[in-house]
């Protein structure tokens, strides 16, 4: 594995996470596999610090809609995607409520801030909060 990418300011969470099968209420680190269902740790959120969500291969999907469930649900920690994560999949990590990112081949840093200032504008809303374009253009226009 590469070195941790974040996009968050607080300190790194450095604590092992254990996979969704191994948690016992109040442990701090979680990881989800690709099927793991993270609707189950909504009740936990208050007191995990950080959720590693793995990505085992290049089209595997799932971990996008965890994020944004994760993120919905409230959870403010650091959601980190583990794996096969390349630079072009930045833009949609954070849009899905990732900060940090933890790929198997390292990312220059920056190449990473050209590409997530690549598009300013976004089309549809996200776990993030960009508004999109569609909404700027209504506000000008009032």
């Amino acid at each position: 594995m590469a070195e941790v990418y974040r996009l968050r300011a607080d300190p790194e969470h450095t604590a092992p996470a254990v996979p969704l099968a191994d948690y016992q209420p109040g442990g701090t680190a979680v990881r989800l596999e690709a099927g793991d269902d993270a609707r189950l740790l909504v009740p936990h959120l208050g007191a995990l610090r950080r959720i590693d969500i793995a990505f085992p291969k290049f089209r595997e999907g799932r971990g996008y809609s965890s994020a944004r469930i994760l993120r919905e649900a409230g959870f403010t920690g650091e959601i980190r995607a583990v794996g096969v994560l390349y630079v072009d999949q930045l833009m949609f990590l954070t849009r899905a409520g990732f900060d940090a990112v933890l790929p198997e081949t390292p990312i220059d840093p920056a190449v990473a801030e050209r590409t997530l200032a690549r598009f300013p504008n976004v089309y549809m809303k996200a776990a993030d909060s960009l508004q999109p374009i569609w909404a700027l253009r209504q506000q000008s226009n009032a």
